[in-house]
């Protein structure tokens, strides 16, 4: 596919997003929770886990698990306790019982799911992957991201697993953590059963782990890691996500041809990879086009004001309020939203999709435009959004469809080789010719490694 047509997919979504959000924050904010069903409050901010900072040094298995161990610990029932208490004494029946009640109690939990399909294995041979989730940082996102591994381990499995072989899936909490996720890269490597990763979250944990992955011939698909700088950083490192080449030509070309405007205020996070990756592309790609950016402002400066940010950028001619902060970073962007008070039109990366930019921002967020690579009111008919619905009980999003989509190219690699080995899955994947059927178009990939 041409980056042309790419870039018109692309901005199909957007534009499809922009119809969901203008005059729809309510409807937006009851699909991504009420229907997802999977907000934790803490007395912390809303979504979010705080991990003490001696975590880092923990035994590393305490965020490793098959059906050891709940790693969403924020929501425990006696019957999940029983089921793990199951789990690790081999009693694998009991286990798929206990499990199979708390899917009943709870149909929103992919922890779960991946777990029932687990102990249904037992001790009998499996293909095993794992999937690296900011479990401790994000547990919005590690779930959404979870859900998508969870139904394509259920599907392959309940049509008979991989060349007649179950697929396991081992969990791991990587706290969103780059320290932490080369300690992951370096206990997966050694774990010979397991063929490939799916993962990590960020960019920046993502490219801190590749090297390690690398060493071990351990192929890696992001499901959600969109930075440039990924591309060709690994021939083991893959993704299903496109990449901010897209995603800032896509934001440019809606300010410029859809909202006429040309002077965009930037907002950015200095020490997120992904924040600096789509605000060099959309900069770009803005003057490219006849735009320009007038006011830059870095979210995490000591000094950061946002009334004198909003100011500034009135001062400086800015019509557009464009935000490439990262999700860590919402909490610095939700006060310029607020202080904004719908004044000048807002643009943004994926890094604000997120429950708590409505819950927060309120009002003054609705009308905000997000580009990000799949909607679900653009697949309803497909078979993947219609299962998922039904698996769920819930509409999903497009960091779900994106993880399915990342199992889906690993089973299809696994399935090319008579006795798969690490080195056989990434040549398999590498091949110009290889294909994968997924969420909703074809998957393949170019040289570098980037979704084509």
């Amino acid at each position: 596919m041409s980056s042309r047509n790419e870039t018109k997919i692309l901005l199909l979504s957007l534009v499809l997003t922009l119809v969901a959000l203008v005059g729809g924050g309510g409807w937006l904010w009851k699909f991504i929770t009420e229907k997802q069903g999977v907000v934790i409050k803490t007395d912390n901010e809303p979504g979010t886990v705080v991990v003490p900072d001696n975590k880092l040094n923990e035994n590393i298995s305490e965020n490793f698990s098959t059906g050891q161990q709940w790693l969403f610990t924020q929501s425990l029932t006696p019957t999940k306790q029983e089921a793990i208490t199951a789990f690790n004494s081999g009693n694998y029946a009991e286990a798929v019982a206990k499990l199979e009640q708390s899917i009943q109690e709870n149909p929103n939990d992919p922890e779960a799911l991946i777990y029932l399909n687990n102990a249904r294995i037992g001790e009998t041979q499996s293909y095993g992957i794992a999937v690296a989730v900011p479990i401790g940082a994000e547990v919005n996102i590690a779930n959404e991201i979870l859900r998508g591994v969870a139904q394509a381990q259920n599907e392959v499995n309940h049509n008979g697993g991989i060349n007649g072989i179950p697929l396991k899936v081992t969990i791991v909490n990587d706290h969103n953590q780059a320290e932490l996720g080369i300690k992951v890269a370096e206990a997966l490597g050694s774990q010979s059963e397991i063929l490939g990763v799916i993962g990590h979250f960020s960019s920046d944990v993502t490219l801190a782990a590749i090297p390690t992955y690398e060493k071990n011939n351990l192929v890696v698909i992001s499901p959600t890691s969109t930075a440039v700088e990924i591309s060709g950083a690994s021939e083991y490192l893959f993704r299903t996500v496109p990449s901010d080449f897209f995603t800032g030509n896509a934001l440019a070309k809606y300010m410029l041809e859809e909202l006429k405007l040309t002077k965009a205020a930037i907002f950015y996070v200095s020490t997120s990879t992904y924040s600096n990756s789509l605000r060099n592309v959309v900069t770009t790609a803005l003057y490219n086009g006849g735009g320009e950016v007038v006011f830059e402002s870095d979210l995490t400066l000591t000094d950061f004001n946002p009334s004198d940010a909003i100011k500034q950028a009135q001062d400086q001619g800015a019509e557009v309020l464009l935000f490439v902060s990262d999700s860590a970073s919402l909490d610095k962007a939700i006060p310029v939203i607020q202080v904004n008070e719908q004044r000048l039109k807002m643009l943004g990366g994926d890094g604000l999709y997120n429950p708590d930019t409505l819950t927060l921002g309120g009002q003054d967020a609705v009308g905000m435009v997000l580009a990000i690579p799949w909607h679900i009111s653009s697949n309803r008919d497909s078979k993947f959004a219609q299962d998922a619905t039904q698996l769920w009980r819930a509409d999903i999003n497009w960091r779900t469809a994106m993880s399915y989509d990342a199992v889906q190219v690993l089973i299809a690699g696994i399935k090319t080789q008579v006795k798969p080995t690490r080195t056989g899955l990434q040549q398999a994947l590498a091949n110009p010719g290889f294909v994968s059927q997924g969420a909703g178009k074809d998957i393949r990939f170019l040289p570098k490694g980037d979704r084509n």
